[in-house]
């Protein structure tokens, strides 16, 4: 085995630029002399090097796993194993991270100790459905690393065609436009699902994601199959002295360029006192000007959830955002919190089976219809459902009126029982 580093003209290019490069990080575990791992680092360096030479990649499946799981690993082999030995198995293990990404240092420590000791020191922390991704790690040292993470704590996180790892954003804990509990709604969702997250057995992948606002940190709405989108039901409060200090910040014209005209509603109107008058009838909850005036601005009192149901990126028939099935729930109690994980398993029981074999959520509703899917979950069809229904095709406009006065009857009756 060769422990010389690999000359690699072509990666070295990549650190030219302005930014960070992940070469310069894999260099520097491959410079660690004395570790386990520096050698395997420098043997996927020489492959990477090679790869970018042939423009052509090398890494294969197979199948490795831990006991008692399904799912969690992913196998990489090397099919140029004659060339780079010492990286020929770069498999990756996902651990499940705890919701909202709350880590203290020593826990830091003791799981960069554990892949030290196992794999090849290169971690990241996180991938898009949330995991933490060790990558790589030899076939022998799955099982021993994993029992060591799992004895710290940690659980093996999803892959495969099943229930893929969630996350949440830091939400309630420390940011103020939080709407609900993202790490209650996020860990009673995920607790409920973990026999499909470990044991895939679904036609394709399901994830789950929780946004504390629409800001949406963790991109659900996009690349999720059940999203939760923190939201408020009533106007957006105002300390109009704090957007009459933010008026002096700026100035009117920096007020009205930066807060007032990037409304995408113009929804808001700078009076000439310095106060802000708001048409919250008119807002889609961008959350632009609750951003710019942090301190002036921020959500209802009337918090709660929008669920959107599959966003993805390109598969069968290209990106998808979230479609709404619930416009607005509350979710003030524990009958909150647990509607919401009878909510998602309806959607994977219904994904489950109902869709075709590699079909993301949002592709199965492309090819069934949303009011086939809505029928499914028993879930009325609300207005809300739509933005602007007066410009939607879908709408017929020659008895609108007569179909909302027949909604608000009906909402009025649910209501009063």
């Amino acid at each position: 085995m060769s422990t010389k580093k690999p000359d690699t003209p072509l990666l070295d290019q990549l650190e030219d630029g302005p930014w960070p490069s992940f070469v310069t990080g894999l260099k520097r575990l491959a410079n660690d002399e004395g570790k386990q791992y520096a050698p395997v680092m420098k043997s996927l360096l020489g492959q990477l090097e090679h790869s970018y030479e042939t423009r052509k990649g090398y890494w294969k499946g197979g199948t490795v796993g831990v006991r008692g799981y399904g799912a969690g690993v992913i196998p990489r082999f090397s099919e140029v194993a004659d060339k780079f030995d010492e990286s020929k198995e770069f498999h990756t293990i996902r651990i499940m991270p705890p919701a909202g990404f709350h880590y203290d240092t020593g826990t830091l420590r003791q799981m960069c100790d554990i892949w030290e000791k196992y794999g090849s020191g290169l971690i990241c922390a996180h991938g898009q459905s949330g995991d933490i991704m060790f990558q790589g790690c030899s076939s022998d040292n799955v099982q021993p690393c994993f029992d060591e993470l799992n004895e710290l704590g940690f659980d093996m996180g999803g892959a495969g065609a099943g229930v893929r790892t969630s996350m949440s954003c830091v939400g309630a804990a420390r940011c103020e436009q939080s709407c609900y509990d993202e790490a209650r709604a996020m860990r009673e969702v995920v607790n409920n699902m973990l026999d499909d997250m470990h044991r895939p057995s679904l036609p394709y992948k399901f994830k789950t994601k929780f946004s504390g606002c629409p800001n949406d940190c963790t991109n659900a709405v996009h690349r999720a199959d059940f999203a939760v989108i923190g939201t408020w039901a009533d106007d957006i409060k105002v300390n109009q002295d704090e957007i009459k200090a933010k008026v002096a910040e700026l100035g009117r014209k920096g007020f009205n360029d930066q807060v007032v005209n990037m409304c995408p509603t113009r929804a808001l109107s700078l009076n000439d006192d310095d106060t802000l008058d708001i048409d919250n009838e008119s807002c889609v909850r961008c959350m632009h000007c609750i951003n710019v005036c942090t301190k002036a601005l921020s959500p209802g009192d009337k918090r709660g959830v929008s669920i959107l149901v599959g966003g993805k990126r390109t598969l069968k028939i290209g990106d998808l955002m979230g479609t709404v099935i619930v416009p607005f729930h509350k979710m003030d109690d524990d009958d909150d919190y647990e509607w919401l994980v009878e909510l998602t398993e309806e959607v994977l029981e219904f994904f489950a089976e109902n869709a075709l074999e590699h079909e993301r959520v949002g592709e199965m509703i492309e090819r069934i219809g949303l009011m086939n899917f809505l029928d499914g979950l028993e879930i009325e069809v609300d207005p809300n459902m739509i933005s602007h229904p007066r410009t939607s095709s879908y709408i017929r406009m020659d008895t609108w009126d007569e179909e909302v006065e027949k909604w608000n009857a009906r909402k009025g009756s649910a209501a009063a029982e």
